[in-house]
């Protein structure tokens, strides 16, 4: 059993700054990538940032310049820096990591339960 836990959403003024976090716990033996999603009312899940277990890192153009995506592979924790938010930023954000259980099986995606961001105008 895998879980993924995050925290650090809330309520802020446009060009203010949040910090996400998630962190994995239960039975594993690696996490390969970890990613942020999010949702808004009305929309569909949209990737936001992938980050791999090297540390490479990718973000939808929407955010570039703006948020961050980082680990702590020993903490098994994935963090999303949101610098500049904006209104439009506002959703719930999910974080997914595809863990191996065991060395010799494959890999499979797991999620968090959400975080809700507003940003007000």
């Amino acid at each position: 059993q895998v879980q993924l836990v995050e925290s650090g959403g809330g309520l802020v003024q446009a060009g203010g700054s949040l910090r996400l976090s998630c962190a994995a716990s239960g039975s594993i033996f690696s996490i390969n990538d970890m990613d942020w999603y999010r949702q808004a009312p009305g929309k569909q899940r949209e990737l936001v940032a992938t980050i791999t277990s090297g540390g490479s890192t990718n973000y939808a153009d929407s955010v570039k310049g703006r948020f961050t995506i980082s680990r702590d592979n020993a903490k098994r924790t994935v963090y999303l820096q949101m610098n500049s938010l904006r209104p439009e930023d506002t959703a719930v954000y999910y974080c997914r990591a595809a863990v191996k259980t065991t060395s010799w099986g494959l890999s499979r995606s797991y999620w968090g339960q959400g975080t809700q961001v507003t940003v007000s105008s």
